[in-house]
């Protein structure tokens, strides 16, 4: 769920979001933890200043219905099976993750093929 949910270390974009698989995604060990980012620019930049991204992006989370990066203190929490999830403050992304709560969970986790958000764009994020 949200623990699994893939984070650029360094710009904090949701790689889910961007359609970014577990596959494709740019890894590097620190610390005896592999990191997540969203192309090699985010990684190149991560190098140099490591604990100051780790510092800017260690609280946040993503929706699990529209995708959006927050940080924890601006989310709505909902408890769902064995974890705390953390949704925007729309209303509307509650009542949509009710309707369906496996489907946005298993996407959240990289479960489920999702082309990001910006599927239909010539150019996503900094790609």
């Amino acid at each position: 769920m949200q623990s699994q949910t893939m984070i650029c270390s360094t710009c904090g974009c949701s790689l889910i979001r961007l359609g970014i698989s577990k596959e494709q995604a740019v890894r590097y060990e620190y610390q005896l933890v592999t990191h997540f980012f969203c192309c090699q620019g985010c990684l190149e930049l991560f190098k140099q200043t490591p604990e100051t991204f780790l510092k800017e992006t260690g609280d946040i989370v993503v929706c699990p219905t529209c995708l959006a990066e927050k940080q924890i203190a601006f989310t709505v929490p909902l408890k769902f099976e064995d974890e705390e999830l953390h949704f925007c403050r729309c209303p509307f992304c509650l009542d949509t993750f009710n309707k369906n709560p496996q489907y946005y969970v298993d996407r959240l986790a990289g479960e489920i093929e999702f082309k990001g958000l910006f599927a239909d764009k010539a150019v996503a994020c900094c790609h």
